[in-house]
């Protein structure tokens, strides 16, 4: 197989070393320093945000962060309720729990636990986007189109309510169901009120920006549960048939949950900033080469 010839269209910019800088001296502290995880994990994380927007800058003269500093520090702020929401459905579903919360006092827990989740959507975000630039995504083909006429929207809905329902009721059988239910639920939405929606890649068969989606939640599911493995506090998992074959602490089924989870967080994102901003931030994430 050739290799793929990369081009250049950026420089290496400061944010990038800053990033790389973040993340040399956090990993550090949190894997010798116990204890030292809730505010480490943060600083982790937005050296990772950095340095991967950096990646994005280096191969495409433009990024997240460069294209908008307000709309990137908006991906911050969404994100942390974003993630909240999945907390709350794990109170059902007791797939995750953390090591070392019984440390804080409630007011402790929230604003560290916040703090660390209000990186997960930029993180995602920005890997996508260097996935994007890959040039095996870049040359996908159309594939299968999915025509969002009326009778689908509502059947994406239904099936999304059908699946919460199915996981609040059973969640020993049907929890991996939360890691797809709530981007049929809101997808909808998003393309009902004109918010950006997958659906409109997916209706010319351009499968590109949900490949760079996955793609980067992979990406960022891997170093997430690298860097917990000899944290403090942690999280650990109990996941009921299936948790065998772990990979640092998830198991190896696990790791597919973070394909369709990518999903959701575009779909959550898009319906907030199309409540908050004006025409919902549409043109603000770029997976693919005809997004503008």
């Amino acid at each position: 197989m050739a290799a793929e010839t990369i081009k250049q269209t950026g420089k290496w910019p400061l944010h990038g070393w800053l990033g790389l800088a973040l993340v040399a001296l956090f990993w550090t502290l949190n894997w010798t320093f116990p204890g030292s995880t809730p505010w480490g994990f943060f600083s982790l994380w937005l050296g990772y945000c950095l340095t991967v927007d950096a990646l994005v800058f280096f191969r495409k003269g433009h990024s997240l962060l460069t294209r908008s500093p307000t709309a990137y520090a908006g991906l911050f702020i969404v994100s942390a309720p974003a993630w909240w929401l999945f907390e709350l459905i794990n109170l059902r579903t007791q797939n995750w729990l953390y090591i070392g919360e019984e440390e804080f006092t409630t007011l402790e827990y929230a604003f560290f636990a916040s703090l660390s989740f209000s990186t997960v959507i930029p993180a995602v975000f920005g890997t996508a986007e260097w996935a994007g630039s890959w040039g095996r995504i870049k040359r996908l083909r159309p594939g299968f189109a999915i025509n969002p006429a009326p009778a689908v929207l509502l059947g994406m809905f239904a099936a999304g309510c059908l699946m919460l329902l199915m996981v609040t009721a059973w969640p020993e059988v049907f929890f991996p169901l939360v890691w797809i239910s709530l981007y049929c639920l809101i997808e909808p939405l998003n393309r009902k009120i004109g918010n950006r929606s997958l659906l409109d890649d997916l209706a010319r068969g351009d499968w590109r920006p949900a490949a760079a989606l996955a793609a980067g939640c992979l990406i960022c599911g891997f170093f997430w549960e690298m860097w917990n493995f000899y944290s403090y506090p942690k999280w650990v998992y109990r996941i009921p048939y299936a948790g065998w074959l772990r990979v640092f602490e998830m198991p190896l089924a696990g790791y597919l949950g973070y394909l369709p989870f990518s999903l959701e967080l575009f779909a959550l994102y898009h319906l907030i900033a199309g409540i908050i901003l004006r025409g919902g931030n549409r043109h603000y994430l770029r997976l693919s080469e005809g997004d503008v």
